[in-house]
Protein backbone atom coordinates (compact mmCIF):
# COMPACT_ATOMS: atom_id res chain seq x y z
CA UNK A 1 0.00 0.00 0.00
CA UNK A 2 1.46 3.39 -0.92
CA UNK A 3 2.04 6.15 1.57
CA UNK A 4 -0.63 8.84 1.59
CA UNK A 5 0.86 12.35 1.54
CA UNK A 6 -1.21 15.45 2.29
CA UNK A 7 -0.77 19.10 3.18
CA UNK A 8 -3.08 21.57 4.88
CA UNK A 9 -1.67 24.23 2.53
CA UNK A 10 -2.83 22.72 -0.79
CA UNK A 11 -4.48 19.61 -2.19
CA UNK A 12 -3.49 17.31 -5.04
CA UNK A 13 -2.94 19.14 -8.36
CA UNK A 14 -3.96 22.49 -6.87
CA UNK A 15 -1.94 25.69 -6.57
CA UNK A 16 0.84 25.89 -4.00
CA UNK A 17 0.11 29.14 -2.11
CA UNK A 18 2.61 31.95 -2.82
CA UNK A 19 3.73 31.88 0.84
CA UNK A 20 5.65 28.67 0.04
CA UNK A 21 7.30 30.05 -3.12
CA UNK A 22 9.98 32.53 -4.13
CA UNK A 23 7.20 35.10 -4.53
CA UNK A 24 6.31 34.85 -0.83
CA UNK A 25 8.04 33.83 2.37
CA UNK A 26 9.68 30.83 0.66
CA UNK A 27 9.05 28.57 3.67
CA UNK A 28 8.38 24.86 3.47
CA UNK A 29 4.71 23.86 3.55
CA UNK A 30 3.30 21.57 6.23
CA UNK A 31 3.27 17.92 5.16
CA UNK A 32 1.70 14.85 6.72
CA UNK A 33 1.70 11.17 5.75
CA UNK A 34 0.13 7.89 6.72
CA UNK A 35 0.76 4.29 5.74
CA UNK A 36 4.38 3.92 6.85
CA UNK A 37 5.12 0.16 7.01
CA UNK A 38 5.84 -1.22 10.48
CA UNK A 39 9.26 -2.46 9.36
CA UNK A 40 10.36 1.01 8.19
CA UNK A 41 13.28 2.54 10.09
CA UNK A 42 13.48 5.97 8.46
CA UNK A 43 11.85 8.43 6.05
CA UNK A 44 12.98 10.77 3.30
CA UNK A 45 11.31 13.65 1.45
CA UNK A 46 12.28 14.77 -2.05
CA UNK A 47 10.60 17.76 -3.72
CA UNK A 48 11.12 18.18 -7.45
CA UNK A 49 9.90 20.23 -10.40
CA UNK A 50 9.68 17.81 -13.35
CA UNK A 51 8.70 20.67 -15.67
CA UNK A 52 11.95 22.59 -15.28
CA UNK A 53 13.66 23.44 -18.59
CA UNK A 54 16.79 21.69 -17.25
CA UNK A 55 14.94 18.50 -16.27
CA UNK A 56 13.95 17.50 -12.73
CA UNK A 57 14.90 20.44 -10.52
CA UNK A 58 15.36 19.52 -6.86
CA UNK A 59 13.79 21.91 -4.35
CA UNK A 60 14.23 19.97 -1.09
CA UNK A 61 15.90 16.87 0.32
CA UNK A 62 15.22 15.52 3.81
CA UNK A 63 16.43 12.11 4.95
CA UNK A 64 16.89 9.87 7.98
CA UNK A 65 13.77 11.14 9.72
CA UNK A 66 12.57 8.56 12.26
CA UNK A 67 9.90 6.28 10.82
CA UNK A 68 7.46 7.28 13.58
CA UNK A 69 7.33 10.87 12.31
CA UNK A 70 3.91 11.59 10.83
CA UNK A 71 4.81 14.81 9.06
CA UNK A 72 6.79 18.01 9.00
CA UNK A 73 5.49 21.38 10.19
CA UNK A 74 5.55 24.54 8.11
CA UNK A 75 8.78 26.47 7.94
CA UNK A 76 11.54 23.91 8.55
CA UNK A 77 14.73 25.92 9.14
CA UNK A 78 17.35 25.82 6.40
CA UNK A 79 19.91 24.02 8.50
CA UNK A 80 21.81 20.80 8.07
CA UNK A 81 19.88 18.85 10.71
CA UNK A 82 16.19 18.81 11.68
CA UNK A 83 15.36 18.26 15.35
CA UNK A 84 18.79 16.68 15.77
CA UNK A 85 17.77 13.47 13.97
CA UNK A 86 16.84 14.23 10.38
CA UNK A 87 19.17 15.71 7.80
CA UNK A 88 18.72 18.06 4.87
CA UNK A 89 20.51 17.85 1.59
CA UNK A 90 21.57 20.39 -0.98
CA UNK A 91 18.89 21.51 -3.44
CA UNK A 92 19.50 22.62 -7.03
CA UNK A 93 19.66 26.23 -5.81
CA UNK A 94 22.95 25.00 -4.24
CA UNK A 95 21.54 25.62 -0.75
CA UNK A 96 20.75 23.37 2.19
CA UNK A 97 17.06 23.08 2.99
CA UNK A 98 13.87 24.09 1.21
CA UNK A 99 13.80 26.30 -1.87
CA UNK A 100 10.25 26.97 -2.97
CA UNK A 101 8.66 26.94 -6.41
CA UNK A 102 10.00 29.67 -8.68
CA UNK A 103 9.25 28.67 -12.27
CA UNK A 104 10.81 30.85 -15.00
CA UNK A 105 7.59 30.77 -17.05
CA UNK A 106 4.33 28.86 -17.27
CA UNK A 107 2.72 26.51 -14.79
CA UNK A 108 4.98 23.88 -13.24
CA UNK A 109 4.25 20.79 -11.17
CA UNK A 110 5.93 20.31 -7.80
CA UNK A 111 6.06 16.72 -6.59
CA UNK A 112 6.48 16.16 -2.83
CA UNK A 113 7.63 12.51 -2.55
CA UNK A 114 7.93 10.66 0.75
CA UNK A 115 9.89 7.41 1.04
CA UNK A 116 9.87 4.88 3.89
CA UNK A 117 12.97 2.71 4.01
CA UNK A 118 14.45 -0.14 6.01
CA UNK A 119 17.53 1.38 7.68
CA UNK A 120 19.04 4.81 8.30
CA UNK A 121 21.19 5.93 5.39
CA UNK A 122 23.76 7.71 7.54
CA UNK A 123 24.51 10.19 4.76
CA UNK A 124 26.14 13.36 5.95
CA UNK A 125 24.02 16.52 5.84
CA UNK A 126 24.25 18.30 2.49
CA UNK A 127 23.94 15.20 0.30
CA UNK A 128 22.84 15.63 -3.31
CA UNK A 129 19.74 14.04 -4.82
CA UNK A 130 21.93 11.54 -6.68
CA UNK A 131 23.66 10.50 -3.45
CA UNK A 132 20.31 10.16 -1.69
CA UNK A 133 18.75 8.11 -4.48
CA UNK A 134 21.83 5.85 -4.65
CA UNK A 135 21.62 5.25 -0.89
CA UNK A 136 17.88 4.52 -1.10
CA UNK A 137 18.34 1.98 -3.91
CA UNK A 138 17.08 -1.40 -2.72
CA UNK A 139 15.87 -0.08 0.65
CA UNK A 140 12.53 1.61 -0.14
CA UNK A 141 9.55 -0.13 1.45
CA UNK A 142 6.86 2.38 0.46
CA UNK A 143 6.52 5.66 -1.39
CA UNK A 144 3.82 8.29 -1.79
CA UNK A 145 3.53 11.73 -3.28
CA UNK A 146 1.54 14.93 -3.38
CA UNK A 147 1.68 17.16 -6.46
CA UNK A 148 0.99 20.89 -6.42
CA UNK A 149 1.21 23.49 -9.17
CA UNK A 150 2.56 27.01 -9.34
CA UNK A 151 2.77 29.75 -11.95
CA UNK A 152 4.32 33.14 -11.27
CA UNK A 153 2.00 36.10 -11.78
CA UNK A 154 4.52 38.39 -13.48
Amino acid sequence: MPLQVISTAFTFDQTVPPKYTCDGENVSPPLAWTGVPDEAEALAVIVEDPDSPSGDFTHWLVYDLPANETGLPEGIARQREIYGHGRQGKNDFKQTGYGGPCPPKGSHRYVFRVFAYDSPLNLEPGATKEELLDALDGHVLAEGSLTGRYMRSS
